[in-house]
């Protein structure tokens, strides 16, 4: 059986193919619903292999066929096998690949993928959806940006294996940009670098053109003091270190852009829209992301763009809240929590990557930047959507004592209880465009439940 599947993107066919030759293409064109990995990401699409993980500790080798490479026409996978983890799937499936590129006009391609495999249409064709809207959506940020004069930067980079930094590095390396990842560990490569978040190196930041700094303790847990420590001393100080080092470098970072949260505006705000200028709420995780963002304070004084990312609760299949709803609401027990009143301020995962890239690159932003959905929805609407998007219902309200059993009393208040009506009022003012401003559309695409 052959499936095919073909769109019109608005980029040159050598702009195209470049993307897909370069790092991080696999991961940026891989849905989020699947149950899959990237283990080993291919370095060439005429000889190259990637190496994806399946459940069961099965792997997935797509191996590129010499014969099939035709820069800037074409490139074509097939399976092959490495290692016994790979044997099972080689020997059940029949899989090739033709991803084929052909000049709409000077300005826009034609990408058309054709499968052979016994695989049915009803399977891929979601698959193949994304990834060409996927695909479109990134060219289309890197060519807003080309068209401010953004040049290839090189960007050392924090937290770079998480679930925010992996989708950040592949978006920004596919646009042609060098991530250096700040690692704890051993440093393995060029675009490596050990970092000591207590004494970074003097020569950490040395050629680099800007630093996104994502690290930190995750804030999910009961709020105990040893929790409640690690939250602060994995952001604060690690900050005013880096502000510091970039502050003082003779050829280091000409921006910083630090990861924060809506946390800042404290966690009962009822009715009030907030946007940046809005006073610091109460709590303790007000008060941590107060510090977290004072700490970019010699960056600041030294002259560098600083931008502080407010961040609201991420939609992403593979990660976040949504990951823990899914499995709820999909047996049919999920539903509003402690009434359902209080206002979720919300960002897909592709919109906030386009914030961090807009903070990146956008010379009149600086500050702090509310990166949420252009609307806020009830706790009880998100109930009924994310439902709704799996088919089933929502008919079990979560009182309160639930969350408070799992998170504490001060851990269920900031964070399952938590009241915030959030507005991107700076990248409004900008003229933003989200990819994902519907909560309903950003949650379809993110389990793969798109309605065409």
């Amino acid at each position: 059986m052959t499936i095919t599947h073909s769109s019109i993107v608005e980029s040159p066919i050598d702009e195209v193919f470049a993307w897909h030759e370069r790092p991080g293409a696999f991961s940026r064109l891989a849905p989020p619903w699947q149950p899959t990995r990237v283990l080993v990401e291919s370095t060439s699409l005429e000889n190259g292999e990637a190496v994806l993980g399946l459940p069961g500790g099965l792997t997935w080798v797509s191996r590129h066929d010499p014969g099939g490479y035709d820069p800037p026409r074409r490139f074509v996978d097939t399976i092959g096998a490495d290692g016994l983890t790979s044997l099972p799937v080689r020997a059940l499936l029949s899989w090739r690949h033709s991803h084929e590129f052909a000049a709409a006009s000077d300005t826009t391609t034609r990408i058309t993928d054709r499968v052979e495999t016994p695989v049915g249409s009803r399977a891929l064709r979601p698959m193949f959806v994304y990834r060409h809207r996927q695909l479109a959506d990134d060219l289309a940020a890197h060519r807003w940006a080309a068209s401010l004069g953004v040049e290839p930067l090189t960007i050392a980079m924090t937290g770079s294996s998480g679930l925010v930094g992996s989708a950040l590095s592949a978006f920004l390396t596919t646009g042609g940009h060098r991530v250096i990842r700040l690692v704890r560990g051993v440093a393995g490569g060029a675009d490596e670098r050990h970092w000591d978040p207590m004494h970074p190196d003097a020569a950490l930041l040395d050629g680099v053109d800007a630093l996104i700094h994502l690290a930190g303790e995750s804030i999910a847990g009961r709020f105990t003091e040893s929790h409640k420590k690690a939250i602060r001393q994995s952001r604060i100080i690690p900050t005013r270190r880096l502000a510091e080092l970039a502050a003082t470098a003779s050829d280091g970072p000409k921006v910083l852009v630090v990861a924060s949260a809506i946390g800042y505006y404290g966690a009962e705000r009822g009715e009030e829209e907030l946007r940046e200028d809005s006073s610091q709420g109460d709590g303790f995780l007000a008060d941590v992301v107060a510090e977290w963002e004072a700490a970019t304070g010699p960056a600041s004084e030294a002259g560098i763009r600083v931008s502080s990312v407010r961040t609201g609760i991420v939609q992403a299949a593979k990660g976040g809240t949504l990951r823990l709803f899914r499995p709820l609401f999909a047996a049919g027990l999920g539903g509003p929590v402690s009434g359902g009143r209080q206002w979720l301020s919300w960002i897909d995962l592709d919109d906030l990557i386009d914030v961090y890239h807009r903070a990146l690159v956008d010379a009149e932003l600086s500050g702090p930047i509310n990166a949420v959905a252009p609307a806020a929805v009830r706790n009880a609407e998100y109930a009924r959507t994310l439902a709704r998007v799996l088919r089933r219902p929502a008919l079990l309200p979560v009182p309160a004592f639930a969350p408070r059993i799992l998170l504490g009393e001060e851990g269920s208040a900031e964070l399952a209880e938590a009241d915030q009506r959030v507005v991107p009022a700076k990248l409004e003012l900008a003229g933003h465009h989200f990819r994902q401003p519907v909560l309903e559309d950003s949650l379809r695409r993110q389990l793969g439940r798109v309605i065409e």
